[in-house]
Parts: structure tokens; sequence; C-alpha cells
């Protein structure tokens, strides 16, 4: 689990360190502990605590669609040597919103464009520490026949190249009229190796002047070199290459006393090549920290970047070792050169990240950090370490250093960090002072959510409760108000509100603090079946949470709670499985699931039905770890087969899923398997006629063996072919087959027949039904509003953003009315409002129309440049920008 980032003013909010047993009874049935209300208040007091938001290491400008806009323009323009440095900026960005898949989108794009080697060493070691985990995935694809497009090692010897023309000098058979000895003899020792003198002056300027200039060795036959620290096997390995041009093998010690002396008498062509053969023999981590200290003091850039490959693709193990961190934490300006060349900025950016992933306040990551603000160049560069190493000086406690830091962000353009100089003003007692802070910025520019949920910390009662009502308003994805208000709630014994509010967010971002949050009220109210079905939700999502500002682990205070409720046999948890799967109760199946692992049921179905539901969820990450569980504890080849082929296709590996799918049906015929071919077969072609394909495949899957919770779905997943292919009363059939068997999402394909059917008002009562019975419902009030007028389509659509904010069709819908009664400006700032917190393609698209409607070629062109940030591929966007840049004066 990488580290949490949690200021220290709300750590000093925390709860004391508290033993979970005091409060919880082992002996079941026995609750004496919340009889009262009095003491009911008191241990509700001691559970719920919310701590303030943490101040956020991350780049969050007031506006980030004008400074995408503005990297899209620059990336248009700009030098290939400056477009990987673009590219981090916007990682930088895609990553204060949260947006992990373009962040990761953003590193590829900085590795492909990677101008030198380094670049190229930096941004594909963080792609490759990005996919911790995924290394599966080549594996599979190997199978496939296929290779992964990964960012390998790169051969630093062949691609980087060092100027040494400077190392090459003529040489002269004269000098004054006096004929050159043409051999001469050097002692090393009581050795003595004989070399042609010419040969021996070409390898550099002093050698050049010392064998054929005024010195007085031109005229010796024999010369003395004993104390330059070269032995007499290395200067004959010297002596060979001044003849041949190239170094034999020899021992990494022979190699390193030649670079050193090449390097004091600024042999440049022999350096270079022992530069380039010792790194080839850097293979490990011991070799590379043995070679880097000498690569450095001599400036050998190819076996710098060789050693720096090898730290980097051991990230973040190697930060774990001390000689690794040391070489990164203190080397100079030159050293760093060395090393990185020009992508110094690049580096300390991930060395940064991974230490911060690691242990925010650890020595190594403020080294780092410093290491950042030094190599900083552009004010965007310096604006973004400048806060984030404020942010690791708060954490330490280093307040002086961190309000300067914080203040020269601000100085340059971060405005976030206002954030963290009101919290210093806090900590130092100046409330007011913090308040008016915010205040201050609040009413010099567009106010974010973000600035009324951090001026609310610096108030209390009415104005503290109002502030966050603004930022929900504002920004409704910040989980602090919607906590906080909870919170409060309950400490009135406002039990249902406290919930209701809890639950708003948990609606449609499952917040691990949330649920942690939502488990401590069950607690406290003593429902503790509740309580272990959130518990339960919360390790199958991080199976190493700890509660509490990590003072208990979340699997312990499971252990406590499972003492307070009843034991399920397996055939209780299939009923509430599906009991919960038909109510489209997804954090309760989650929780059922959790529960039958533990039984001695066949554990490959059981996390393959996990993944399902952690997709609908959105939790890519945790569905395919489970993914991955499914295949690891697959009973036969064909189950396993079948697991592999969905961890291809979830990655975008669609050929190659159905590729295993194919082989799963070879060795035996499967629901799973023909499910897979099916809805892998329907993705990946676009020829209309494979419909027929898709029917038979699923007809096929549904012959075989399988639990109801998986043939709802195939039939589902049938009516809809059914559908686009126009044979609706099929289609209906198998609908009402699916809802036979309490699949419950089959009325919204049941509904959709009845609206081909001309039967609007049946499609409208038969989503009224889902909606009934879901309780995450915010999409089928989505769908419901396709069925009917324009003031209930209008009411359904309100209630899907108040279910779930996230959701872009209402407001683009909402704007679109707007624009139908010529409100231009009230259709924008309809969309204007989603887009603030969400950096969606198909809002900003709409936004950039509006704009270029109304004559605002600027502003059109703005969110263009921005949408072509989001999908750089995206046909309509890409002629809509090419349209409006026509016309930009």
């Amino acid at each position: 689990m990488r580290a949490s980032f949690t200021s220290d003013s709300c750590k000093e909010s925390q709860l004391d360190f508290l033993n979970p047993q005091s409060w919880l009874q082992v002996e079941r049935g026995k609750l004496s502990k919340f009889s009262s209300r009095s003491s009911s208040s008191s241990s509700i007091e001691s559970l719920i605590k919310v701590p303030e938001p943490p101040v956020q290491p991350f780049f969050k400008p007031v506006d980030y669609v004008e400074v995408l806009a503005q990297i899209h323009e620059e990336l248009e323009s700009c030098s290939p040597q400056e477009r990987s440095n673009l590219y981090l900026f916007q990682y930088q960005l895609f990553k204060g919103l949260g947006e992990a898949k373009l962040m990761r989108r953003s590193l590829r794009s900085a590795w492909l464009k990677g101008s030198t080697v380094h670049e190229k060493l930096v941004f594909g070691a963080w792609l490759k520490y990005e996919r911790q985990g995924e290394e599966l995935i080549s594996d599979l694809l190997a199978t496939c026949g296929k290779c992964a497009q990964e960012s390998g090692p790169v051969d630093v010897s062949s691609e980087l190249d060092v100027d040494i023309s400077s190392g090459s000098h003529e040489t002269l058979s004269m000098m004054n009229g006096k004929h050159i000895l043409r051999s001469v003899s050097f002692k090393i020792g009581d050795e003595k190796i004989v070399c042609d003198r010419q040969k021996i002056a070409s390898l550099s300027a002093p050698f050049h002047a010392m064998l054929n200039g005024c010195f007085s060795e031109s005229l010796c036959e024999h010369i003395d070199l004993s104390e330059n620290n070269i032995s007499p096997l290395g200067f004959r390995e010297i002596s060979k290459f001044s003849m041949t041009g190239s170094l034999n093998e020899v021992s990494s010690d022979i190699l390193l006393e030649i670079l050193i002396f090449a390097n004091k008498f600024c042999c440049e062509r022999l350096k270079d090549a022992c530069d380039r053969k010792l790194a080839s023999l850097v293979s490990c981590r011991d070799d590379a920290v043995q070679l880097m200290e000498c690569a450095l003091e001599e400036n050998s850039p190819v076996l710098a970047a060789s050693c720096l490959q090898v730290f980097l693709q051991e990230l973040p193990d190697c930060l774990n070792d001390n000689r690794v961190v040391e070489i990164f934490s203190h080397s100079n300006k030159q050293q760093k050169m060395t090393m990185v060349g020009s992508a110094s900025f690049s580096l300390y950016c991930l060395l940064s990240e991974v230490a911060m992933n690691l242990d925010p306040q650890s020595d190594k990551t403020a080294f780092f950090l410093d290491q950042l603000v030094e190599s900083a160049e552009t004010n965007q560069q310096k604006l973004l370490a400048f806060h984030q190493l404020g942010c690791v000086r708060l954490l330490r406690k280093e307040y002086g250093e961190a309000e300067r830091l914080f203040e020269a962000a601000l100085n340059a353009g971060h405005i976030y960090s206002v954030s963290g100089l009101a919290r210093l003003g806090n900590i130092r007692g100046h409330r007011l002072w913090a308040y008016d802070k915010l205040s201050s910025v609040i009413s010099s520019v567009t106010p974010l959510g973000w600035m009324y949920q951090e001026r609310s910390l610096y108030c209390e009662g009415g104005k503290r409760w109002d502030d966050l009502e603004k930022a929900t308003e504002l920004d409704p994805t910040l989980t602090y108000p919607y906590m906080y208000r909870a919170a409060s709630l309950m400490r009135k014994q406002d039990v249902k509100a406290a919930l209701a509010e809890i639950n708003r967010i948990l609606g449609f971002k499952l917040a691990l603090e949330c649920l942690e949050l939502r488990f401590c009220f069950y607690l406290a109210l003593e429902n503790y079946q509740a309580a272990i079905c959130d518990v339960q939700a919360i390790l199958t999502l991080s199976p190493d949470y700890r509660m509490f500002e990590g003072r208990v682990a979340a699997s312990q205070l499971r252990t406590l709670v499972r003492e307070h409720v009843d034991n399920w046999t397996t055939a209780d948890c299939w009923l509430q499985l599906y009991d919960r799967w038909s109510s489209v109760d997804d954090i309760g199946s989650l929780s059922v699931i959790y529960q039958m692992l533990e039984s001695d049921a066949a554990k490959g179905v059981l996390y393959f039905r996990q993944s399902l539901l952690l997709l609908r969820l959105n939790c890519p990450e945790a569905a395919m770890r489970s993914l991955q569980l499914a295949r690891q504890h697959a009973s036969t080849e064909h189950e396993r087969l079948v697991y592999e082929g969905w961890i291809l296709y979830d990655t975008g590996h669609c050929n190659e899923g159905l590729q295993k799918a194919e082989e799963s049906i070879n060795i035996k015929k499967s629901f799973e398997a023909f499910f897979l071919k099916a809805y892998a077969l329907a993705d990946s072609s676009l020829d209309p006629s494979c419909s027929s394909t898709v029917m038979s495949l699923l007809e096929e899957a549904l012959k075989c063996p399988s639990d109801r919770l998986r043939k709802g779905q195939a039939l589902n997943n049938l009516g809809s072919v059914y559908v686009d292919c126009g044979k609706l009363d099929l289609a209906a059939d198998c609908y009402i087959n699916a809802l036979k068997i309490m699949h419950t999402r089959a009325h919204q394909g049941l509904a959709r027949v009845h609206f081909l059917r001309n039967e609007k008002t049946a499609a409208y009562e038969e989503m009224t039904k889902l909606i009934e019975k879901a309780q995450n419902n915010a999409s089928a009030y989505e769908k419901r509003s396709e069925y009917c007028d324009r003031e209930l389509t209008k009411a359904d659509l309100e209630m899907v953003t108040q279910l779930d904010p996230l959701r872009v069709y209402p407001y683009r819908y909402r704007a679109a009315v707007l624009m139908d009664s010529h409100k231009e400006n009230e259709a924008i700032a309809e969309l204007s409002r989603a887009i603030v917190f969400k950096a969606d393609l198909h809002l900003l698209h709409l936004r950039a129309a509006f704009h270029e409607h109304t004559g605002d070629v600027l502003a059109a062109l703005r969110d263009c440049r921005a949408a072509l940030s989001v999908d750089p591929n995206h046909r309509e966007m890409l002629e809509l920008h090419s349209r409006v840049n026509s016309h930009e004066p």
C-alpha cells in the first residue's frame, strides 16, 4: 500500500491510541458498552473523528483547461528536445486531477518522444514502476505470439554519443629540424614497455606535446611514468589501443586504471572506449554502485548512464539501499550532468514520487526534493518543486522552511500553495489570518471547491457548514465535506441523516476513508452485520489497509467484529450473494464474496466474480488483482485460459483474449469460454455480420452449466444483440428469462424493447421497476429520462446528478436544452460547472462547439486543445480544432 500523505495538522486531531478490544465485546451477544444514551454519545465521540484533508503535493492550477491548452499549443510548435518535459508537466497536471489513465498516457508520450538516451532511461523506468504487478500481461502476450510494447532496457553504449573530436591530433616526425625517434620506452615500476611514439602521441594533446613538442621527453628514448597510478599490464593495453583503436578483454580493475589514466592525460578516444567497455560490464546493483562513483569522478557519461539504468530498473527496491540514495542525494551539478545529462529534473521527479509513495517524511524524500528544486529551470518546474518540497517540510514539522517554499510556489503562480501557508498560520495560532488568506484568494480568482474546503478549517458552526456546502457544490468529488457533515450529524445522533450523507459520496466514489467512517458509524450503532460488510469491502480493495491513522489493521478489526455476527454456511452465502447482486448492491456483494473466499469453495470462480464487481465500481487496479488471483486459483487448464483471456481483454488486447477463449473451448466447452469469446468478438469486429456469430456463441454458453448470476448476464447480453438485429420478440424473451432468475438489470433491456415498439409508457414503467429494486440506480434514472417528456426528463437527470455527479450526460442534456432556448451563457455555464472537476472529452467538445457558435474563437480553440490533450486522436475533435484554428485571429 502506498504511503498516505497526511498533514501534520491532520495528525494532531486524530484519535488517541485505541485498543479495539476495549470497545468490541469478544463474547457475542453482550453489547452492554453502547446500552445507554450517554455512553453511546461518548463512544461515538471516541470513534468518529474526521481528519483534516491533507495538503496534496500535486500541481493544481486554478484553470486546468487553460494550462492543458497551453501545453498542447506548445507541443505543436516546440523543438523535439522540449517535448518530454512538456509531457511530464501534462502528467503532473493529470495527477492533480486524479486521472490515472491520462497520467500513464502522458508518461508513455514522454518516453516515446524522448530526444536523449537519458530521457528514455528515466521515462522507461517510470513506466515500468507504474506497471508494477502487470508483468503477467507480457508473459501472456508472449504465449499468443505477440511481444508487448515494453519500455525495456536501453543499450546505452550504442545509443549514447559522446563528442571525442578533441582527442584526435596530427603527429609530426620533425621538430626544429631534428628527427624525432620512432619508438619510445615507458618505464612502469621495474618494467619497460616499448611503444610507437607517434601512436601514443596521437592519443591526446598532452601526449602530443610531451613526445613531439618542446618538452625534454620529446628527445628521450626512455620516459618514466611510474608515478601515474598505472600498472604495466594497464599501459600495455593502452599501447595496444594506440595501435588498433580498440581495447582487449581485460578485468574491470584494469579498465578502471586505464579510465583514470586516460582522463588524466585527456585521451578522449581511449577514455570513451574504456567508458563503453566498463558500461558493458554493469550487470547488477553492486556493480553499478561500485562503478558509478568512478564514473562521476572521471566524468564518464556512458558508464554513469549504464549504472543509472540498473538503479532505475530496480525501483522502488533500490531506494532501500543507502548507497544508492547517497549517490542520488549528494551529486553536484557536474555529476548530475554526467549521470543524466539534461534530464535531471525528470529523474528527480521520478525519484521524489517513488520516495513519497514509500514514506513522505523520510530523509531521502527531502533529499530528492532538494535536488528537484536545484534542477528546476522553468517557472513551471520551479512551482511544482517548491510546492512538493513545502508539503514534505510541513509533514516533517520544519515550518520555517515549509513557509519559504510555499511562498515561493505561490509567487511562481501556484495558487493552491496558499493552503500550505494557511495550515502553517493555523499551527502558529493565527487562525483568523488563515481564514482571511483564503478569503482573499476566493475573491481574486474564479473560486474552486478546494478553496472553500480549506477555508472551512478556520471557522466554526454555520460558517463552516456553509463553506463545506459550497465546496461540494463546486466540486462534489471532495470527500472531506461529506465526512465532516456525516460525523457532525452522527454526533447529534441524527443517524439517518448521517448515513444518508456518507452514502451520498459512496454512491459514486468508493473512497476507503469514507467506507472506514461508515464502518465506525455502524460500530457505534452496534450494527455489526453492516460493519463487517464495510470492513470486508475495504479489505477487498486494499488487503493491507490500516484504520485509525494506521494504528489498527483492518483485518484485525474484522476478526473482532466477526465475534458479533452469525456465521453463514456456503448455502447462506450464495443466497446472500444472489440477493445483493439482484438488488445491485455492489459493496454488499463484494463483502459476501470476501467471506466466501474463506470457505472451501472454488476460489477461481469467486475471484472472477469479485473482479466483475470491482470493474463495475470503477476500481480497475483491484479488479486486475482479483483476475490474477482467479487465474492463480483456477482448478483446470480451460478455466485458467478463460481468466487469462479476460486479463488480456481488460488490458486492451482484445484479439489475444479471443485467442485464449478459443484455446479454452478446444479443451472443454464451458459457459465462461463461450461468453468470453462472444464478448471479445463483439468488441473486436467491425463487421455487422458477426452479430449472428455472437448470438450463436451466447446460445452455446447458455447450454453449459453455470450459476444464475452469470446466466442472467448472458441472457441480458444476448437480448442486446437481438435488439441490435431488430429481433425484438427474441430480445424480450431473453430479458424476461433473465428477470426470472433475478438479473435485475434486464429491466433496462426490456424497457428498450418497449420503446422500440413505440410503447414509451411501458418503457418508463419498466425503468421505474429497476429504480425501485436497485441500490445503485443513477444509471437507471439516466436511462429512464429517455422515455418521458421534457419536464420528467429534467427531473430524472437532476436526480442523476445528485446521485452521481460524475455522469456527464445530464450536464450535456441540460446545456443542449439551454442552447436550444438561446440561453448561450447559461448553457456554457452548465458545462463549465462539470468541467471544473472532471476532465471529460465530451464536455469539452460540446463547450468548444458552443463557443464556436457564439463567435468566441479563442475560447473554442482553448477547449479544443484541452480536449485533444485528453484524447489526441478523437476524429470529431480534430475536425473542430482544424475548423476553429482556421478562424483564429
